[in-house]
């Protein structure tokens, strides 16, 4: 008589997951005055950031980039910057982290800076998007700075008056320009010290409905196609 063995194999099972990650383009926040921070795949920038004298929370600073419009200490506090950041504060041509840079002489004042100095606009190109910060612009642009800055996907302008255009000029500035979206900056919000107007102004003298964010993600696929997108933030 054969004796025949029964082997029970039991085998677990395993459920295996896979994450996958989706890139969803640039997400821009705003800290107040003329500060905002890029997160881009090619890195993170940082731009005019303030002190705390002006009554807001300064940003912690972690940015591989940090760029300074001009030398005021609410543009440029930049004190706690990481020792290996790529620090920009003037004119010129500039790349780091394949981020195109272009930093364009403009003046503080309509005065040809005889009252408060010089400023720099800056130009970026990340996640192909073209970006220009205006800084703490004074006056309305020339055909020149126009000419320089080129196609605008995304235009951060100064609105609140008093020590950079107010918000007919620079209704005027957009219009030179032309960009797709447009953010206020330097503007009077809660908390902050400086006197400036608020945002109602502009945005009055614009005529757009303006979208309100927290913070602003965006890609090139996403950007308007006709009329102008305005964007403010809320802090």
């Amino acid at each position: 008589m054969e004796e025949i063995l029964q082997l029970t194999v039991s085998v677990k099972r395993v459920d295996y997951s896979i994450r996958i990650c989706y890139h969803i383009g640039m997400t821009i926040t705003w800290f107040g005055q003329s500060c905002f921070r890029l997160e881009a795949k090619e890195g993170s920038i940082l731009i005019d950031p303030f002190s705390k004298e002006i009554g807001l929370k300064p940003p912690r600073i972690k940015d591989e980039i940090i760029l300074v419009s001009h030398q005021h200490h609410d543009h440029s506090n930049i004190e706690d910057a990481n020792p290996e950041a790529f620090i920009i504060q003037n004119p010129g041509e500039y790349e780091n982290h394949g981020i195109a840079i272009r930093g364009i002489q403009s003046f503080h004042d309509n005065k040809e800076g005889t009252e408060r100095g010089l400023n720099t606009i800056y130009v970026l190109k990340a996640e192909d998007l073209n970006i220009c910060h205006l800084g703490d612009l004074g006056h309305v642009l020339t055909d020149h700075q126009v000419e320089d800055i080129g196609d605008v996907d995304i235009l951060m302008i100064p609105v609140g008056g008093t020590y950079t255009i107010d918000a007919k000029t620079a209704v005027e500035v957009i219009n030179q320009i032309e960009p797709k979206v447009v953010i206020p900056m330097h503007y009077k919000v809660d908390g902050l010290t400086v006197p400036l107007d608020g945002p109602e102004k502009f945005v009055k003298e614009l005529g757009l409905t303006p979208e309100k964010v927290e913070k602003y993600k965006i890609a090139k696929k996403l950007l308007p196609t006709e009329e102008i997108k305005l964007v403010i933030f809320q802090i």
